[in-house]
């Protein structure tokens, strides 16, 4: 059984399409969620959330499966995976401020909700109607490859059709101080689907998932990766200390090096850009790594480009 990617969704400042994404060279403005989803519903969502709602309305879209604000196939079989490590922090670090200076009769409970680690996730999975399996994933540097694994993996097991995955980090002041500098305010999106049931319904294809590792260091995620694929890797992305010892003979992509620190986004970011090198004519399968070997541990998955149409017969 494949997995293809076909739906796409990006929310990063200046960029909102995954061809923009692989253009960039620099943030430009900020996401402005009112002015995609509008503003109901937006009052006391954390900027992680509304970020992901964004990211979530844009791939649903463009995967159509979201046509004219309904859902058009059976919700209990979409799964929401999310991936965040800084996600709602600011949410928590308040409340648990508040509690120490004034005890829980000063919490707001319009605000408790967002202090949940799945915040997010669930979130999206209301907004959109979408009730099959729902993840949260908060795993460090290696997490939205992760997120992309186990969504192949809910879809190999039969538990869903489709699967949504979404990597979202905000900047705000307490992310800032817990990383020490900026961090990209946004994230992408991806839909994963079976391939029969993206070839019932009609989809496009922007790409397949290949293989996918966990191990202790990006050049060992690299190398197993490369000896296991069918065709030669023909570039990779990767972020900081990783970028210095994949092969430097091939092109290198270091996101991080544009949007600052992605955290949980990184994997789908990656991903969202190599789909936006495939559309405008990269060939190739290309290998996404996050981690590094300072890091407890790395993750590493091959996105290949999708296979070329078939040629219609010819007119008799």
């Amino acid at each position: 059984m494949s997995i293809f990617v076909t739906g796409v969704g990006v929310a990063l400042p200046g960029a909102d399409t995954a061809a923009a994404l692989a253009a960039a060279v620099s943030p430009v403005g900020s996401v402005d969620p009112a002015a995609v989803l509008g503003k109901k519903g937006l009052r006391y969502k954390d900027r992680a959330t509304q970020l992901g709602l964004v990211a979530g309305l844009r791939v649903l879209t463009d995967a159509g499966l979201w046509r004219d604000g309904v859902l058009n196939v059976d919700g209990n079989r979409v799964a929401v995976l999310v991936s965040s490590n800084l996600g709602n922090v600011d949410t928590a670090c308040r409340v648990a401020r508040t509690i120490a200076d004034e005890g829980t009769r000063g919490l707001s409970p319009m605000d408790t909700p967002n202090a949940s680690s799945n915040i997010i996730a669930s979130e999206v999975a209301i907004r959109f109607g979408l009730h099959g399996p729902n993840l949260m994933v908060c795993n460090g540097p290696g997490s939205g490859l992760d997120a992309l694994r186990w969504g192949a993996a809910l879809l190999r097991s039969g538990r869903a059709d489709q699967a949504v995955v979404i990597g979202v980090e905000p900047d705000n002041e307490i992310v800032r101080e817990l990383v020490g500098g900026p961090v990209a305010d946004g994230g992408a999106a991806l839909v994963l689907e079976r391939s029969e049931a993206a070839e019932a319904r009609g989809a496009t294809v922007h790409a397949e998932i290949g293989g996918h590792v966990r191990v202790a260091g990006p050049a060992a995620g690299y190398e197993r990766l490369a000896a296991g694929e069918p065709a030669p890797l023909t570039g990779w992305f990767a972020s900081g200390a990783a970028a210095e010892v994949l092969p430097a003979e091939l092109p290198g992509h270091d996101l991080s090096a544009i949007w600052g620190e992605l955290s949980g986004a990184l994997g789908l970011v990656q991903a969202a850009a190599a789909i936006g090198g495939f559309a405008a004519g990269a060939r190739g399968p290309v290998c996404l790594v996050a981690g590094s070997d300072d890091d407890d541990g790395s993750a590493a998955l091959v996105l290949r480009p999708p296979a070329p149409a078939a040629p219609r017969p010819a007119a008799v």
